[in-house]
C-alpha cells in the first residue's frame, strides 16, 4: 500500500492532491536555484563571499533528489504500464529508462567529485543538466519531450537532409574558393563552416566567397537555405499541433467520462460530444443559475457540489449530477438560483447543441427526460406551487 501510494505520488499526476501539487513546484523551484546558484558561482566576488551557503544548499539539494531517486527505484515495481514489477529486472529496467538516468545525473557527479579529482568546471555543466528534471514537473517541457519523441523519424530524415546538402555546399564552394582562399577553404571539411553559418541563415560574414562563381553559388544557397530550415520548423510546428490536439481530446475524455450519462459512449461518440461540451471552471458561492433567467444551456458536473435553492428544502448535487435540463426541454425560465458549494469543474452544453445532441444519441435525449419528470414529480412533493420555472 505504502509502496503503491509512493508511486502515485511520485509518478502520477492524480487530480485533487494538493500534497503532490505542492511537491511538483517545490521541486521545479529547486531545480530552478539550483541552475541560479551554479550560475552564480562563476561570479568570483559573489562565490567568495557566500561560498559556505552555495556549499551547503548544494549538499541539501542533492540530499532532496538523492532520496527522490531511491523512492523512484523502489516504488517502480509499481508501474505496470512499462512491466515495472519484476523486483529486480523491473528496477534494473527502470533505473536504465531515459527519465531514471536524468535523475541520477542530477545528483551523482557531486558523490563522484567526493572520491574523485574531477574539473570543476565539467562538474558545473553536469549540474546544470538537473534543469531536465523539469521534464518531470512542467506539462510545457512534457509536451515538448512528446513531439521530439512522436516526430523523431520525421526529424532524422530533415536532419539527414540537412547533413547532404551540407556535403553537396561544402564541396562545391570548396572547388569555386579553393584556389583563391587556400587558408579558407583548405578542404572540404574547412569548407562546411562557411556552408553551417550559410544553410542555416546565421550568415557570419568572417568566411565569405570571392570568385564570380563562388557568390553565385553562395547566392543558390542563401536561397535554398530558407527552405532546408523550413522542413524541422514544419515537423515540431505539426507535432506541436497533434500533441495539443490530442491533449485538449484527453483531457476533454476524462471529464466526459465521469458523467455517467455518457459512460457506455464509445470513443467515435465521446469524440463527437467532446466538440459540444465547454469546460468550465467556477469558485464558491457562485450562482451559476440565476433565478428568472431564460434557460440557455444545461451543465453537468464533473467535481464539487452545488446547490439548488427549492423552497422549503434546498437540493444538493455532486459530481456526476447535471441540472438545468427542464428549461431547456420545456423552453422556460429558471425556477431558483443554483449555488456552487466548492470549487466546480462543469460542462456546459448550450441549448442548440443538446438539441443536436439528442438528435444523434436519441438514449440520451431519453434519458435525460426520465430525470427531468422524475424531479418534476419529486418537487410536487416538496410544493403545492405550480412549476413554471426551471432549475
Amino acid at each position: 500500500m505504502l509502496k503503491r501510494r509512493t508511486h502515485e505520488f511520485l509518478e502520477l499526476s492524480i487530480p485533487g492532491d494538493r500534497f503532490g501539487f505542492v511537491f511538483d513546484r517545490f521541486m521545479m523551484v529547486l531545480i530552478l536555484l539550483n541552475v541560479a546558484a551554479i550560475v552564480m558561482e562563476t561570479v568570483p566576488s559573489i562565490h567568495a563571499a557566500y561560498q559556505d551557503f552555495f556549499f551547503n544548499f548544494e549538499v541539501f539539494s542533492v540530499a532532496i533528489f538523492t532520496v527522490e531517486y531511491i523512492l523512484r527505484v523502489w516504488s517502480s515495481t509499481e508501474d505496470k504500464a512499462n512491466n515495472y514489477s519484476h523486483p529486480v529486472i523491473g528496477r534494473i529496467k527502470y533505473i536504465f529508462s531515459p527519465m531514471a538516468i536524468i535523475d541520477l545525473i542530477a545528483f551523482i557527479p557531486f558523490y563522484l567529485s567526493t572520491f574523485f579529482a574531477i574539473d570543476l568546471r565539467l562538474l558545473r555543466i553536469f549540474r546544470l543538466l538537473r534543469l531536465l528534471k523539469l521534464t518531470r514537473y512542467s506539462p510545457a517541457l512534457i509536451i515538448i519531450w512528446a513531439v521530439i519523441r512522436n516526430q523523431s523519424r520525421a526529424l532524422t530524415a530533415a536532419i539527414f537532409i540537412m547533413l547532404i546538402a551540407l556535403l553537396f555546399t561544402s564541396s562545391i564552394i570548396f572547388l569555386f574558393e579553393n584556389e583563391v582562399q587556400p587558408e579558407v577553404f583548405a578542404s572540404v571539411p574547412h569548407s562546411m563552416w562557411w556552408s553551417l553559418a550559410t544553410l542555416t541563415t546565421v550568415g557570419y560574414g568572417d568566411v565569405v566567397p570571392i570568385t564570380v562563381g563562388g557568390k553565385i553559388f553562395g547566392a543558390i544557397t542563401m536561397i535554398l537555405a530558407i527552405g532546408m530550415l523550413a522542413l524541422p520548423t514544419g515537423v515540431i510546428a505539426t507535432g506541436f499541433a497533434n500533441e495539443i490536439r490530442k491533449h485538449e481530446f484527453i483531457v476533454t475524455w476524462r471529464l466526459i467520462a465521469k458523467v455517467p450519462l455518457f459512460s457506455n459512449l464509445d470513443a467515435a461518440q465521446i469524440a463527437d460530444i467532446a466538440g459540444l461540451l465547454i469546460p468550465l471552471v467556477v469558485p464558491p458561492r457562485h450562482a451559476v443559475v440565476r433565478l428568472g433567467e431564460q434557460a440557455e444551456s444545461m451543465f453537468f458536473i464533473i467535481s464539487g457540489e452545488v446547490e439548488v435553492e427549492i423552497m422549503p428544502k434546498p437540493v444538493k448535487l455532486r459530481e456526476g449530477d447535471f441540472f438545468g435540463e427542464m428549461g431547456i426541454l420545456r423552453n422556460s425560465v429558471r425556477m431558483a438560483d443554483v449555488v456552487s458549494l466548492s470549487d466546480c469543474q462543469l460542462l456546459e452544453l448550450t441549448k442548440e447543441n443538446f438539441h443536436e445532441l439528442i438528435v444523434n444519441h436519441p438514449d440520451i435525449g431519453n434519458q435525460v427526460q426520465s430525470v427531468m419528470e422524475s424531479r418534476m414529480a419529486d418537487m410536487s412533493d416538496i410544493t403545492t406551487e405550480p412549476i413554471q420555472e426551471d432549475t
